[in-house]
């Protein structure tokens, strides 16, 4: 939490450049925001908000919008829904769609893999995990 200012002062000088653009300072809030912010994402977290920053302002003065950093609830979390299962049942709903798509097609140009894009070997392996009959989706 020290090193936030010189880190911040860091990243804008160095995404400005890319940028081509030029920061004379920095507003009070935002650098409060920044050091009062605890950074779950880590130093990469707070270089992807400056470098968004940077592209998004215009003028001399740099600053962040304050609803970048809130911490919003997890909907997750409030139903009561483990994590792993919403990400398996979101995963079975994409490679299904996919399939459909393709009309059970998971190879080859017009296949699901392709839609996807993920290698052949990789799909065919989630769709065997996953337990998903990809004979259902084809068409005759």
């Amino acid at each position: 939490m020290d090193d936030i200012q010189l880190l911040v002062e860091y990243f804008i000088d160095r995404y400005a450049k890319k940028a081509g653009k030029n920061f004379s300072n920095i507003t009070n809030k935002t650098l409060q925001l920044f050091q009062a912010y605890d950074w779950p994402g880590n130093i990469r977290e707070l270089q992807n908000v400056i470098e968004r920053a940077v592209i998004l302002c215009d003028g001399e003065t740099f600053s962040v919008d304050e609803a970048w950093l809130k911490r919003a609830s997890s909907p997750v979390s409030d139903a009561g829904v483990p994590f792993v299962t919403t990400l398996v049942e979101r995963e079975r709903h994409m490679i299904e769609t996919a399939l459909a798509q393709c009309q059970g097609r998971v190879s080859g140009v017009n296949g699901a893999a392709k839609k996807l894009g993920i290698p052949r070997q990789t799909l065919d392996a989630r769709i065997a995990s996953l337990g998903i009959d990809k004979h259902r989706f084809k068409t005759r």
